[in-house]
C-alpha cells in the first residue's frame, strides 16, 4: 500500500512544495505562540486562568 501512494505521490509534478510549506507554517505558529507567551502580561494570563474558576 505505501509503494503505491509514493509511487502516485512522485508522479504529481510540484508536489514537492508541500512539506515545505507545512514546515513552514508548523515554524511560523509555534514562533508566534512562543513570542506571545513571553510577551503577554501576567494579569492577563492570571484572569484567563481563573476564568473555569469563576461563576
Amino acid at each position: 500500500m505505501l509503494s503505491f501512494v509514493k509511487n502516485y505521490m512522485e508522479s504529481i509534478t510540484g508536489i514537492e512544495i508541500y512539506p515545505i510549506i507545512s514546515l513552514t507554517i508548523f515554524f511560523t505558529f509555534f514562533v508566534v505562540l512562543f513570542w506571545w507567551v513571553f510577551t503577554a502580561k501576567k494579569e492577563h494570563i492570571k484572569e484567563v486562568s481563573n476564568l473555569p474558576l469563576e461563576n
